[in-house]
């Protein structure tokens, strides 16, 4: 039992705006992001009752992981602000075992995530090297996660466990990172590819996806590196670096179920041409691809099977 003594001199050297303060905020744009997500899973479901069973299970399953990694941020900030209120020396020493178990969720999340880009390379390819790398990259972000899970568990103090495995928070962030560069630049490669073979207004669709895969992977992939940075600079009886990651899981889940509603964005960019178009049919709407290009030209018949 911690004596009187301790707790305050615990309390006294306490940076609260540091550790309570930023894991809340950190909690409040979490949960504002998965709203967010809410919303664009229920606009999915609405406007493609006709996408295959396996998307269908694919975009509910990383919904189910972001609400328990919801309920697990929101145990631990619980915990941390009432459960063990006026114990400071807990905060550090032992934080809940939700919140570890909120990373793990964020792993899970991420392998889907980026499986499902993954897969869309290799409908664009044909091709499995890529695919196969960036598949096992993500397998080791999910492995590498939960060894930090496991290593928490049994160090149940906070500061050695970033003291001793620094290695492996940097092994995980830097395959995070990594994996989301190579899909994001691989995939601008493809599609850049393809611009020479397709119609001018075919063009215009794929550079509109070009400039949305840019920026998802480098969201993405800017969240791992910040995340690295904090950890470094910031971690010394500080969440700042714990507050940041629980945001991330709410990036990679949002730009996954926003490429798959940004098909009616294209659907409406290819009505709005001058020249007549066929109307588009979402039954023909790939569902492993994040935005299906509906175009119907002679000249574009060989972009068109590429993406199919």
């Amino acid at each position: 039992m911690d004596s009187p003594s301790s707790s305050s001199a615990s309390a006294t050297s306490l940076d609260v705006n540091g550790t309570l303060g930023a894991l809340q905020i950190g909690v409040l744009i979490s949960y504002t992001l998965f709203g967010l997500s809410t919303n664009q899973t229920y606009l999915y479901f609405g406007r493609f009752p006709n996408d295959s069973r396996k998307m269908k299970l694919l975009v509910t399953f990383v919904w189910l992981c972001e609400l328990g990694h919801v309920v697990c941020i929101g145990h631990s900030l619980y915990s941390m602000t009432i459960t063990d209120y006026a114990h400071p020396e807990r905060l550090v020493n032992g934080p809940p075992v939700s919140l570890g178990a909120s990373t793990l969720l964020n792993a899970v999340i991420e392998l889907c995530v980026q499986g499902f880009f993954s897969h869309r390379i290799y409908r664009l390819s044909k091709r499995l090297f890529i695919p196969c790398l960036t598949w096992t990259l993500s397998l080791l972000f999910l492995v590498g996660t939960t060894l930090g899970f496991i290593v928490g568990l049994r160090e149940n103090t906070l500061t050695m466990t970033e003291t001793k495995w620094t290695w492996l928070f940097y092994s995980i962030w830097g395959v995070g990172a990594v994996n989301d560069l190579i899909i994001s630049a691989t995939l601008v490669f493809w599609l850049y590819s393809k611009r020479d073979e397709s119609h001018q207004r075919t063009t215009a669709l794929l550079d509109r996806v070009i400039a949305w895969t840019i920026e998802t992977g480098v969201v993405t992939s800017m969240a791992a590196i910040l995340n690295s940075v904090c950890f470094v600079t910031m971690r010394n009886n500080n969440l700042i670096w714990v507050a940041w990651y629980v945001v991330t899981a709410r990036l990679y889940s949002n730009s996954f179920l926003s490429s798959l509603n940004s098909r009616v964005t294209l659907r409406i960019m290819n009505e709005s041409q001058v020249l007549p178009l066929p109307m588009w049919n979402p039954n023909a709407v790939s569902p492993w691809m994040s935005a299906e290009l509906p175009i119907s030209s002679s000249s574009s018949a060989s972009l068109t099977r590429s993406l199919r």
